[in-house]
């Protein structure tokens, strides 16, 4: 009897300190509503899957690639659309109204075009003689040798030109000065210079107005005459009247 109350209470005091051991004070958790749960799931998925930096420019980079090969697709067809456009225009009609650039194998320019006379290089020397290389309406100016003055008997043909410009208004002339082989080139394009001035300075004194009149000088280069005689030179000592 005295033995077993000993054991008994050693045995009790042991139980109540295992008990008493397993109902310690326990950390409790804060309380969570339903956003901050759903923010701190979003980080935990964010902490468990991380995206690396490089992950993220190949991605970002196969995107720019897409719209990249987009943009060039856009590109070509709309180049294949302006092309197809181009085909379907109507091409402009041919303008017969040839342009005519002034050189000294241009022969009369604007005159044989417009009035359809052609190379007066084939005319017979008679023509030749009367016209020169000048529109059929007006007539061709002769000058002395090595002179530029407007003769007493070249007035009444100046004359004639002057009073078929004043007639025609609408008309432009352009005046070529000829000169004969003697001398050197350079002091013959000035004479034809001086020559077309001086017929020009004529028809203004006449009354045509000076902006519906053109100069050029062709010097020796333009012989209408290829002889060598008095007769021939004579002839290429001239002012041509060309209609334009």
């Amino acid at each position: 009897m005295n033995t077993f109350m000993p054991r008994m209470l050693f045995l009790t005091s042991m139980t109540l300190s295992l008990i008493l051991s397993g109902c310690g004070s326990k950390e409790i958790e804060p309380y969570q509503g339903a956003t901050e749960a759903a923010s701190t799931s979003e980080m935990e998925t964010a902490t468990t899957y991380p995206l690396s930096y490089g992950a993220l420019q190949e991605e970002q980079g196969s995107i720019d690639e897409e719209n990249m090969q987009g943009s060039i697709g856009e590109e070509n067809l709309s180049a294949e659309s302006m092309a197809s456009l181009t085909e379907n225009l109507p091409m402009p009609e041919e303008d017969d109204n040839t342009p005519i650039i002034e050189t000294l194998d241009a022969g009369s320019g604007a005159g044989e075009q417009k009035l359809g006379f052609g190379d007066r290089n084939n005319k017979s020397a008679t023509y030749k003689k009367e016209h020169g290389r000048s529109s059929v309406q007006l007539k061709p100016v002769y000058f002395d040798f090595d002179k530029s003055n407007i003769r007493n008997d070249q007035v009444a043909s100046i004359e004639h030109d002057g009073e078929y410009l004043k007639s025609n208004v609408a008309s432009k002339v352009l005046i070529e000065g000829n000169c004969d082989e003697t001398g050197t080139n350079e002091y013959n394009l000035a004479l034809g210079e001086r020559r077309a001035m001086n017929a020009k300075k004529y028809l203004i004194k006449l009354g045509v107005d000076s902006v519906r009149i053109r100069t050029i000088s062709y010097g020796e280069e333009r012989p209408l005459f290829t002889g060598s005689e008095d007769s021939d030179h004579a002839y290429n000592r001239r002012d041509d009247f060309i209609l334009e």
